[in-house]
């Protein structure tokens, strides 16, 4: 079994924020793959389907986001999921806008949701780097990823996330160096190439 942990805040207020991108890509790939209602449980919203013969849990803790972990380590434990089969969706700063980059381990990079996560569960999870651009300051960070993806950013988001869903075999099959190249050519072929991105200089 694997866990797809889409990191985010919960309510309305923060839907279409920056820092939820990890939420819309997890249930983009749910509803693509036809997975179950959402139920609460594990401190979120949890639902369950197959994905390439793998059944997978979609996580959406609900305990905002610096406490992240607590819901991610309620699922693994209950469900005995090995740390290998978690795969955690989130913003990156780092990347450019639309840029999908894949990565095991490594450190919270300042990112309070990867932080809560290793704290709970360890760092040696799957994390799937969702590109939202830097605004140029560090100052400038925590508005800019509490406030919405701007109208001109909505249709290279909407790509991204359903660049994911269609590829999310990839994901449970462990490919991800195939994932990564199947997102970028959606990307690029819907003209959000990185000389065209938006919000990219």
């Amino acid at each position: 079994m694997l866990l797809f942990v889409g990191l985010g805040n919960p309510g309305r207020a923060y839907a279409r924020n920056r820092h939820n991108i990890g939420f819309m890509a997890v249930e983009a790939i749910a509803d693509r793959h036809g997975f179950g209602p959402a139920r609460t449980r594990f401190r979120g919203l949890a639902r369950e389907g197959t994905i390439a013969g793998e059944r997978v849990v979609a996580l959406l803790p609900q305990t905002y986001m610096n406490e992240s972990g607590r819901s991610v380590g309620e699922a693994l434990r209950f469900h005995k999921i090995e740390l290998g089969d978690v795969v955690v969706f989130h913003d990156e700063l780092d990347l450019a806008p639309g840029k999908c980059r894949v990565k095991t381990g490594g450190g919270a990079a300042g990112h309070n949701g990867l932080r809560s996560i290793g704290s709970h569960i360890g760092a040696e999870f799957k994390r799937i780097r969702l590109g939202i651009g830097h605004p140029g300051d560090k100052s400038l960070v925590h508005s800019y990823v509490l406030n919405d993806f701007a109208k001109s950013e909505e249709p290279w988001v909407r790509t991204l996330c359903d660049a994911l869903a269609e590829n999310a075999a990839l994901i449970a099959k462990g490919d991800d160096a195939g994932l990564q190249n199947k997102t970028h050519l959606a990307m690029d072929a819907a003209g959000f190439g990185q000389a065209k991105r938006v919000g990219e200089a």
